[in-house]
């Protein structure tokens, strides 16, 4: 399963979002004497959307008042 994909808000490319933050990256464009380079935006905190992906296995937690059952 592919990560869930963000534009950054430096640089606006798709980033993969992991743990809620955007994943390192280089920025858009040519490396100066191949040089690594983050880009700003990287392991920024992502915007929080429940739209992507609500949980990691798939499953959905029926919403009631209360203390969740045990078992």
């Amino acid at each position: 399963m592919s990560a869930p994909r963000r534009l950054c808000p430096v640089c606006r490319r798709e980033i993969a979002v992991v743990a809620g933050r955007f994943a390192r990256h280089d920025p858009a464009g040519s490396r100066v004497a191949a040089e690594l380079v983050s880009c700003p935006g990287s392991r920024r905190q992502a915007p929080y959307d429940s739209a992507l992906q609500p949980s990691l296995d798939g499953s959905v937690v029926p919403v009631f008042p209360g203390q969740l059952p045990l078992f």
